[in-house]
Parts: structure tokens; C-alpha cells; sequence
């Protein structure tokens, strides 16, 4: 950063640190200890698909990849496209195979990045629930190396339980890296998983 950059306030961008998503099963222990949310076993990657054979065939690859660690030949990742044109890979697991799902999301992002389709990468989201029936995501931002929590009203529509999303902002400050610019927190309606 050159000094005209220090003196204009301007920032180098936060680099991405895909390492980051290790925390998420700590995060999860303090999710359920603190608010009874529990991980659901799914978690998702969003990406802005390119056209064209190479991200194809890295598509493929990263399909190949976590299929081979399904035992009983089962389905752990499922691919599909939002209606605003994104593409999402879905990841399942059960609900005690957080570490594993966590994993799993890692590979994509990492195969998907060391391809050189890091710039599509737009977020990674794990998905909790609690008895009550509230929906939770953990989103991480690919581009911010930030974490936020998504949590959508319970009995559809697109409104969200903002309350909710602050007091587990503040519960997860020790776990995880929080975004800390709200208006960063873009809400996932529809995201597979939640």
C-alpha cells in the first residue's frame, strides 16, 4: 500500500483465506451451547458459472472428487442455479459429520480457485436449525474472508430474522471472523440447504 493509498483512507482488499471455514465446527459447538442450533448436515457453494469447456471440466472434477467419498454410491453433491443465474453445489452429509461437510466445501472452493475460477467464487454457506424450527446460515464470503449469519423467517417468504442474526454475530466473534460491514450481509433466499 503506497502512501497516497494511507492518506486517501484506501485499502488493499482482504485477500481469501479458505482456511477460514475450519472454524465453523467450533462456531457450531458455540451455536448450539449458546442459541440450541444444530448443524443439518448440508452446506452449499455459490459460484457465477462461465460458459466454456475448462470450467466444465472443472465442474466435473470437483463432482468426481466428493462423489468418491459417498459411500454406498449416494449423491453428496448436487448441482442446480438459483433464479439470478448463480450455480450452487450442494454438499450432504449427516448432521454429526460437520468436519467432513466442512471438508468437502474446502475441496470445492480450493479445486475451483487453483483452476483459476477464484475471481467466480461468491460465497460457501452451512446450515443450522433449532427446535423451533429457525433456519441458520453460517455464509462465508469468498472475497472478504468473512463470515456472516443468515437467518430467514420461518414459514417462507423472503424476510429476515435480523434480530436473531446480531446476537449470533456477537456469539461467534471469538470463533469466527465476522463481516463487520452489515451491509455486507447479503441475504441467500432460496440457497440449497437452508
Amino acid at each position: 500500500m503506497g502512501f497516497l493509498d494511507a492518506l486517501l483512507g484506501r485499502s488493499k482488499p482482504v485477500r481469501p483465506d479458505l482456511d477460514q471455514l475450519f472454524g465453523v465446527p467450533s462456531a457450531a459447538l458455540t451455536l448450539e451451547a449458546a442459541a440450541g442450533f444444530t448443524p443439518t448436515g448440508l452446506g452449499s457453494v455459490c459460484f457465477a458459472a462461465v460458459e466454456g469447456g475448462a470450467f466444465g471440466e472443472v465442474e466435473r472434477q470437483v463432482r468426481a472428487l466428493l462423489d468418491a467419498d459417498t459411500p454406498n454410491g449416494g449423491v453428496p453433491v448436487e448441482a442446480s442455479r438459483d433464479d439470478y443465474g448463480y450455480s450452487w453445489l450442494l454438499a450432504r452429509h449427516t448432521p454429526q459429520e460437520l468436519p467432513e461437510l466442512v471438508n468437502d466445501l474446502h475441496a470445492v472452493n480450493s479445486e475451483l480457485e487453483a483452476n483459476g475460477f477464484g475471481p467466480q467464487l461468491l460465497c460457501s454457506l452451512v446450515a443450522f436449525r433449532n427446535e423451533a424450527g429457525q433456519s441458520l446460515a453460517l455464509v462465508y464470503l469468498y472475497k472478504r474472508g468473512t463470515f456472516y449469519p443468515f437467518a430467514p423467517m420461518p414459514g417462507g417468504g423472503e424476510r429476515r430474522n435480523s434480530p436473531l442474526e446480531l446476537q449470533v454475530k456477537a456469539m461467534l466473534g471469538d470463533d469466527l471472523r465476522v463481516e463487520s460491514d452489515l451491509s455486507r450481509w447479503f441475504p441467500v433466499w432460496g440457497a440449497p440447504g437452508l
